[in-house]
């Protein structure tokens, strides 16, 4: 006897899999507002959920009693999406960076967290999400947060500079000729 194996990636133009659903999320600080649906569009539901890793857990439950989830959009995958995206794609989820909707569509629609996390959800249904969400770690990464806390640095080494410069400029000139002497 032969068996097939399911191979585990996903593009987000591949045909649906028997009780597969899409999960769309619109994140943010505090809540993340997540939304089903199903392979013809329709909505299974949608909850918001706090955006720790307990409420992470939360959500995947909740999306998987809908049915199989496979790829999921999310907007803000390098930011409020980020440690969301790391906890989906550690439990085999594809994670597809999604674009918050533009201004034209959002006045057309309406705005609200329900409606962006069901326009997530579709963008990976339709094949619009292409860009995958990256995974947080590595060499890249790393780099990444090491030239965060140069960039920082030297921003705040410009700005005391500049202070210092700023009260010399005010200062007693008696000061300001001592302070200015080289040695």
């Amino acid at each position: 006897m032969t068996t097939s194996r399911r191979s585990t990636s996903c593009t987000s133009t591949d045909p649906p899999v028997p009780g597969e659903v899409v999960l769309g999320v619109d994140t943010h600080g505090e809540v993340h507002v997540a939304a089903v649906i199903s392979p013809l569009g329709k909505v299974l539901g949608t909850e918001s959920f706090p955006a720790t890793m307990a409420g992470y857990r939360r959500l995947l439950v909740w999306a998987r009693k809908r049915g199989t989830v496979h790829r999921a959009g999310v907007e803000g995958t390098g930011t409020f999406g980020a440690g969301l995206s790391r906890y989906l794609l550690a439990q085999q989820v594809a994670v597809y960076e999604v674009n918050r909707p533009g201004r034209s569509a959002r006045r057309l629609l309406g705005k609200s967290d329900p409606l962006d996390a069901q326009v997530a959800a579709r963008a990976v249904l339709s094949g619009r999400a292409l860009a995958r969400a990256k995974s947080g770690d590595g060499p890249v990464h790393s780099a990444r947060m090491l030239k965060l806390g140069k960039d920082s640095a030297v921003k705040a080494r410009t700005q005391a500079i500049n202070q210092l410069k700023a009260v010399l400029v005010i200062a007693d000139p008696a000061l300001r000729e001592q302070l200015s002497k080289p040695g």
